[in-house]
């Protein structure tokens, strides 16, 4: 059985994400069981805003849960599932469809980091067009291992992916900043877009100095943040 208090962080991280306007009735967050770099823990297919710790199931990574008892898994599971299995250094996964970062997946307009808490975006987001491995006839869900495979080579030294006409993902090396890095990069996607709006075309970047150094200062400061979410993520629930 997993920790108790790891699966309550993995509840708060689905409300936190439903209450943060991330995800709606669809969206899904996972984290990799510590000391098993074989398991990850995934809720139920529901809607994240109505996880509790009963609906968190824990799975392989071919993506089949362990003990399924008759429940109904995302059919996206293979996001994780691939990524976790291709990059052993990534412990929380985000799969999103949130909306401001979607026009930066379907036109040629990078998503870049403006401000100092998108800092992490500096790495690049890459666009997964799903076309090249599926063809254009494709629900554009990742329903299998094939895609998710080729979703997780998109990844690289990146710490998120856009889904063209879909959504994103987020890595993170803890929970907590996966959760952050997916709240932020929808922050940094409508500054930026409104930026854009307002210079005409002419934006003022990060730099990959300042950058660097704003990630450190986030690693010893983020769980502030966490903390304030989780207590109301969690508040209602008690």
């Amino acid at each position: 059985m997993s920790d108790p208090a790891l699966i309550e962080d993995l509840v708060a991280a689905n409300r936190i994400l439903y209450a943060q306007g991330i995800v709606d009735g669809f969206g899904h967050v996972s984290v990799r069981v510590p000391g098993r770099t074989d398991r990850f823990l995934l809720a139920r297919s529901m809607a994240p805003g109505l996880v509790t710790s009963s609906d968190i199931m824990e799975f392989d990574l071919t993506g089949e849960p362990v003990d399924p008892r008759g429940r109904v898994t995302y059919l996206e599971r293979f996001i994780h599932s691939e990524i976790y299995l291709a990059y052993p250094e990534v412990i929380s996964v985000v799969h999103s469809h949130s909306p401001a970062v979607i026009p930066f997946g379907v036109t040629d307009q990078s998503l870049r980091p403006v401000y100092h808490m998108s800092s992490f975006l500096a790495a690049g987001a890459p666009v997964f067009e799903i076309r090249e491995d599926a063809g254009d006839a494709t629900d554009m869900l990742i329903r299998d291992r094939k895609l998710g495979a080729a979703l997780a080579r998109k990844v690289g030294k990146s710490a998120v992916v856009l889904m063209r006409g879909h959504g994103n993902v987020v890595v993170g090396s803890t929970l907590p900043q996966a959760v952050s890095r997916a709240i932020y990069t929808e922050t940094n996607a409508r500054i930026q877009s409104e930026a854009l709006r307002l210079g005409q075309g002419r934006v003022e970047y990060l730099s990959a100095g300042e950058a660097a150094a704003i990630n450190v200062t986030h690693d010893k400061t983020m769980s502030r943040a966490w903390e304030l979410w989780k207590r109301e993520a969690l508040a209602g629930m008690r």
